[in-house]
């Protein structure tokens, strides 16, 4: 079947005239994907619209695509390395957009807040993933520092590695917290056994472990809601 580039089709049907006319919200996600994409692939006559509805059709929807690396993207033919960029930096954006500034001055009023604010950061991650979120006196967010990839244990959570950062920022209090690839935020006996090493060592510094929030998949779990700190 004759492919027709997206500049020769009715100005009605072309994804980014519609977008100015009509707004984001009425365009397919693959009429949005190929805007970001902007091009197609020339050699086999893909428009920007043939290669995203092969994307899609490919991995079944956008969450998925998020997931990928920029290798795994551009193992998909008709996509090199800038194309591949530009869906990762789009998708980014998206993150950001949702969780909001990435140097706030927010205050942390529960794990409702903390969730919110992390939950599009760490949902889809593919390893666990552990930090500490550090507040002033007044439970504003300072920074939060990663202190560990993969798998908890007490060996790569080390107190010392948690709490060195917290001193040396002069933080009042710290949040755990950390991502279940799987999905399921329920927690495991090593982070129970973490959490309560990490709280203990906080009281000894004066550095109060508010919650250990574990992020899931759009769900969380707060060990201070459970009644368990």
């Amino acid at each position: 079947m004759k492919r027709y580039p997206i500049k020769d089709w009715p100005e009605d049907d072309r994804p980014r005239e519609r977008l100015i006319r009509h707004g984001a919200s009425s365009l397919t996600d693959t009429e949005l994907l190929a805007i970001s994409l902007r091009v197609g692939n020339s050699s086999t006559g893909m428009s920007a619209i043939d290669l995203a509805r092969a994307i899609v059709d490919r991995f079944g929807g956008l969450d998925k695509l998020d997931q990928l690396s920029i290798d795994e993207l551009c193992s998909i033919k008709g996509m090199g390395p800038a194309k591949a960029a530009q869906l990762k930096g789009s998708f980014e954006l998206g993150r950001r957009l949702m969780s909001g500034s990435r140097e706030p001055k927010k205050r942390v009023g529960g794990s409702c807040d903390v969730a919110s604010y992390y939950i599009p950061q760490m949902k889809d991650l593919k390893k666990e993933v552990f930090k500490i979120i550090l507040l002033n006196i007044k439970n504003e967010i300072l920074k939060d520092v990663k202190i560990s990839e993969g798998c908890l244990t007490a060996s790569i959570v080390h107190p010392r590695e948690v709490f060195n950062p917290a001193i040396t920022s002069l933080a009042a209090s710290v949040i755990l917290i950390h991502n279940h690839p799987s999905g399921d935020p329920a927690p495991s006996r090593e982070d129970t056994e973490l959490t309560q090493r990490l709280v203990k060592s906080g009281d000894m510094l004066g550095i109060k472990v508010i919650d250990h929030v574990i992020i899931g998949d759009n769900k969380y779990y707060s060990f201070l809601d459970e009644g368990r700190i």
